[in-house]
């Protein structure tokens, strides 16, 4: 079962789609969209991810922060990035220590969940019943954004 909203966000650092360390420490002050999907480069994660490339302007402009994780690594994360033009970062946790410590183990693959993370660290909003193609717009009108 995915973490309740008001948990803590377990704190991370992996690399990205391009390499970089990232951790949740530098978002501090952010609103975090950390969505979780199964596999780069599959029907449903790519209309996931286009959903939140499309609309990435509207994150942007209210300081929202998205970023994907999947277990797949960074050569696949880039090849998924440049197909679909994506324009966020991908996180690639190929020890599947964040989809552990964020309880979307489908054994072996991340289940599709997102979560909203405020500034101050805290799950304010998780969503585990995706509807891929709109997803991005549905977590902006679950924020009132």
């Amino acid at each position: 079962m995915p973490l309740a909203v008001g948990t803590d966000a377990p704190a991370f650092t992996v690399k990205d789609t391009n390499g970089n360390t990232v951790s949740l420490s530098d978002f501090v002050g952010k609103t975090v969209v950390l969505y979780f999907y199964p596999k780069d480069d599959t029907p449903g994660c790519t209309k996931q991810a286009c959903s939140f490339r499309d609309a990435q302007e509207q994150y942007q402009n209210k300081d929202v922060v998205v970023l994907g994780v999947s277990a797949d690594d960074e050569v696949s994360h880039q090849a998924f990035t440049q197909k679909f033009n994506l324009n966020f970062p991908l996180l690639a946790d190929t020890k599947q220590e964040l989809i552990k410590a964020y309880d979307v183990d489908g054994g072996g693959y991340a289940k599709r969940v997102t979560y909203v993370i405020d500034p101050e660290g805290k799950i304010v909003h998780v969503d585990a019943s995706v509807n891929t193609a709109t997803h991005a717009s549905d977590v902006l009108t679950a924020l009132g954004l």
